[in-house]
């Protein structure tokens, strides 16, 4: 005998229409716990240790899996993107970037840019790379001992470790790696993000001086409205498909609260990212000045590995690749994994595509 679903009356309806109600009845109900339970998942559980902070950014150092011998000389520091949080490199045991580096022998660090609030909205994005960025990677090499770094930037972050290798051409990089790293927009047409923020379509001024930061909803809505149907509405069709055939959901979970655990974007860094390096292109054309001297691509000359993906709709591959064509760097590779801009880092075909030709690409060089 089925049992009543509340709110419900099929007294007289024929059992097997009760009970199909019922099995639906169970799997919205598992389906709405699965999500509410999503924001408290744990993520990031690779244990670390703050070494450093300055205003709301904080430096971690990762605790070693390999006694110090087996452990290679060059320490590596990772910089992630100014509107996501960057427990993406961290997100759960064996699917964690930082677990893999980790157990091959590397010495790991991670920039927490933090969370702007509103006292923060004039901090610009070269605050980023001249202040935070360059502080930390001194930080890495006092507590490392070493002469140099390997520095890895994703998304976002590897826009500004471009920048920061390219204004200071001196810096003590062992290697640099830049993962989907929108640098040139030439073609301002390139995807939706580059239309949208084009002056004729969006007065960015009067957007930073309504908002201060640019709240998270609205970056979230627009990050949506790449794809809307298989963000809106594809994600939960597949939590939904997990909890009907009983597999496990903690992965979701992780990753639906990774998505909906945004950090606003700070306004005036918004307002150079949007003026500066989109519409000018000022970073790919040298156009930069710093301390008198120009902030020129080829002013890097470490061995640069370049990582695109192929399906990557939020930062398009032409974005990406043609930075090849402007660094000092003899020894330079590009690297195109067929995964997404997310995927590309967590996905079941990163552990056998990504994460060893990084670490391989990274010992080779150390």
């Amino acid at each position: 005998m089925s049992e009543p679903i509340p709110g419900l009356d099929l007294e007289g309806a024929p059992e097997e229409v009760r009970r199909a109600f019922q099995d639906a009845f169970r799997t919205f109900t598992s389906g709405a716990r699965t999500l509410q339970e999503a924001m408290s998942t744990p993520v990031g559980q690779s244990p670390r240790e703050l070494i450093w902070q300055l205003n709301k950014t904080r430096l971690y150092r990762y605790t070693p899996l390999r006694p110090p011998e087996e452990c290679h000389a060059t320490p590596l520091l990772l910089v992630y993107a100014l509107i996501n949080k960057p427990y993406i490199f961290d997100l759960q045991p064996g699917k964690s970037l930082i677990e893999h580096l980790l157990a091959a022998g590397f010495d790991v660090y991670l920039l927490d840019w933090g969370t702007p609030g509103p006292e923060d909205a004039g901090t610009t994005f070269n605050d980023y790379a001249h202040i935070y960025l360059r502080r930390a990677v001194r930080k890495v090499l006092s507590v490392s001992g070493a002469p140099s770094l390997s520095l890895l930037g994703y998304c976002i972050g590897a826009t500004i470790a471009a920048y920061f290798a390219a204004a200071y051409p001196d810096a003590p990089l062992r290697n640099l790696v830049l993962l989907t790293p929108p640098i040139d927009f030439s073609d301002k047409r390139a995807n939706a993000f580059t239309v949208w923020l084009d002056q004729n379509h969006l007065d960015v001024d009067r957007l930073v001086e309504a908002f201060g930061n640019i709240p998270v909803e609205l970056i979230e809505t627009g990050a949506k409205l790449l794809k809307p149907v298989e963000n809106y509405l594809g994600s939960y069709v597949s939590m939904m498909e997990r909890v009907e055939q009983g597999s496990p959901v903690e992965g979701w979970q992780a990753m639906h609260k990774w998505v909906h655990d945004g950090v606003p974007f700070a306004g005036a860094a918004f307002r150079q990212w949007s003026q500066d390096y989109i519409r000018e292109n000022k970073l790919f054309e040298g156009a930069f000045v710093h301390e008198g001297r120009g902030v020129d691509l080829a002013n890097i000359t470490c061995p640069l590995l370049v990582i695109i993906a192929t399906y990557d709709h939020i930062v398009p591959n032409q974005q990406s690749r043609s930075i090849l064509e402007k660094v000092g760097s003899q020894d330079r590779h590009l690297e195109e994994i067929a995964a997404g801009h997310v995927g590309i880092v967590i996905s079941r075909s990163a552990k056998t595509r990504l994460w060893p030709a990084l670490s391989g690409w990274l010992a080779e060089r150390d």
